[in-house]
C-alpha cells in the first residue's frame, strides 16, 4: 500500500489550492444557522461554483485519492462545508453511482453535482435506530407504485430536501434483513408531513417525517426489491468510510488552535494538559493515516469503502469527544458560552458515538467482519 501521492495528484492539489485562494474571498457572508432556506441557497450556490470550475465530480466520478485531496484542501482553506448537500453528495449520490441503473444515474446525479437538488436520509425510526433492520415503515406494491406508510426520525435536512433516500419494509414475512427496499422518494409527494427537531446545540437540521400512503414510483427503487439491506450497507460504507475526511482535517486545525490558546491563557505549563494535547495529536495523525488506508482500499475495490470505515468511525467518534472535552478545559469558564464555536462543537460531538451507527454497532462489525469472531446471539 502506497500512501504517497503521484505527481499528477500533487498537480491537482496545486490547481485546487490556487482556485480556492481566488474564489473564497468573493463569497457572501454565511446566512444565519436558523435560516434553512438561506442556508440551502448558500450551500447549493457553493456547489454550483465547484461544478462550474470542474471540481464537483470528486464524490463518485473521480478516484478516491482525488476525493481525499479535495476534502483535505477545501477544509484547510476554510471553504464552505457541503451543508444541505451532505446526504446527496456523500450518501445517496455515491450509492446511486454504485448501484443505480444508467437511467437513474442520469436522472439524479447531475442535479446533485450542479447544486440543484437536496436529499435527506430516511433511515432511522423511533423503534429502529441502532438496530436499523428492525424498521417498520411499510411499502406495498400497487401497479407501478409503492404505497408507503410509517414514520422516520433524525431525518437530515428533510425541511429543505427535494428527495429522500428511504428504507422501507416490502416483505414483512421475510427475515428482517431480507425484506427491506431502498427507494428514492420525492419530498413533494402527497402524504408527507415534516416536523423539525431542535438539537442540544440549538440547530434544527433533523426532523421527524410522517408518511401516510405516499406513492413512490417503482422506477425509483435502487437495486432489487427486498435487496435494500445490501444497498444500505453500500450507503453506510460511504458514510463511515469517507464522509468524515474533512472533519479529521478540521479537528487537527482545532487542536493547533487549542495549543495556541493554552499558551495565551497561561495553561501551557500544565503537564497534564500538554500530555492530553500530545496524545490527541497522535490520535488524529493516526486517524489521518487510517483515512488514507481506507481510501486506498476503496480505490482497489472500485470506489466503495470497506469495513475499515467502522474502525475509523469507532475511534474518530471518541477522539472528537475527547478533543472538545479538552477544549472545555482550556476555555475554563468560557466553556459555558454557547456562542463559542468550540462549545457548540462540543455539544454536537456528543452525538458522534450514535450517528452513522453507534459505537456498539461498530464494535460488533469489527469483531465479526475483521476479527472473525462468532456472531452474537
Amino acid at each position: 500500500m502506497d500512501l504517497s501521492y503521484t505527481p499528477e495528484e500533487e498537480e491537482y492539489r496545486a490547481r485546487l489550492r490556487e482556485w480556492l485562494g481566488k474564489v473564497l474571498p468573493t463569497l457572501p457572508p454565511k446566512p444565519s444557522p436558523d435560516d434553512w432556506p438561506a442556508r440551502r441557497a448558500y450551500d447549493l450556490g457553493w456547489q454550483r461554483m465547484l461544478y462550474d470550475a470542474g471540481y464537483a465530480d470528486v464524490h463518485w466520478d473521480a478516484p478516491p485519492t482525488t476525493r481525499l485531496i479535495f476534502l483535505e484542501e477545501t477544509e484547510k482553506a476554510g471553504a464552505p462545508y457541503v451543508g444541505a448537500g451532505f446526504v446527496g453528495l456523500l450518501h445517496a449520490g455515491p450509492t446511486i453511482a454504485a448501484e443505480g441503473s444508467p437511467r437513474q444515474r442520469a436522472r439524479w446525479l447531475p442535479p446533485i453535482l450542479r447544486g440543484e437538488e437536496v436529499w435527506c436520509q430516511g433511515f432511522s425510526e423511533p423503534g429502529a435506530g441502532s438496530d436499523l433492520a428492525s424498521l417498520r415503515t411499510r411499502a406495498w406494491r400497487d401497479g407501478d407504485d409503492y404505497v408507503v406508510t410509517g414514520s422516520k426520525i433524525w431525518t437530515s435536512h428533510a425541511e429543505v430536501a427535494d428527495w429522500c433516500e428511504l428504507l422501507v419494509r416490502t416483505d414483512p414475512d421475510a427475515p428482517k434483513h431480507r425484506g427491506i427496499t431502498w427507494l428514492a422518494m420525492p419530498m413533494s409527494a402527497a402524504g408527507i408531513t415534516v416536523r423539525p427537531l431542535r438539537t442540544l446545540a440549538g440547530s434544527a437540521e433533523f426532523a421527524e417525517v410522517f408518511l401516510d400512503e405516499v406513492r413512490v414510483p417503482v422506477a425509483n427503487r435502487i437495486g432489487a426489491e427486498n435487496d435494500g439491506w445490501r444497498v444500505t450497507m453500500v450507503t453506510l460504507s460511504f458514510e463511515r468510510g469517507t464522509a468524515f475526511v474533512g472533519e479529521v482535517v478540521a479537528c487537527r486545525r482545532v487542536l493547533a488552535e487549542l495549543a495556541a490558546e493554552a499558551r495565551r491563557g497561561g495553561r501551557w505549563d500544565d503537564p497534564v494538559l500538554r500530555r492530553r494535547l500530545g496524545r490527541l495529536d497522535a490520535e488524529f495523525r493516526a486517524l489521518w493515516r487510517l483515512t488514507q488506508w481506507n481510501v486506498s482500499e476503496a480505490e482497489a475495490s472500485g470506489g466503495v469503502p470497506g469495513v475499515g470505515g467502522s474502525v475509523f468511525k469507532l475511534r474518530y467518534s471518541h477522539a472528537r469527544q475527547e478533543l472538545y472535552d479538552t477544549a472545555a478545559d482550556v476555555l475554563g469558564p468560557g466553556a459555558l458560552d454557547l456562542t463559542h464555536p468550540w462549545v457548540l462543537d462540543r455539544l454536537s460531538s456528543l452525538s458522534y458515538t450514535i450517528a452513522a451507527g453507534t459505537s456498539q454497532i461498530q464494535r460488533t462489525i469489527v469483531a465479526e467482519r475483521i476479527l472473525g469472531l462468532p456472531k452474537g446471539r
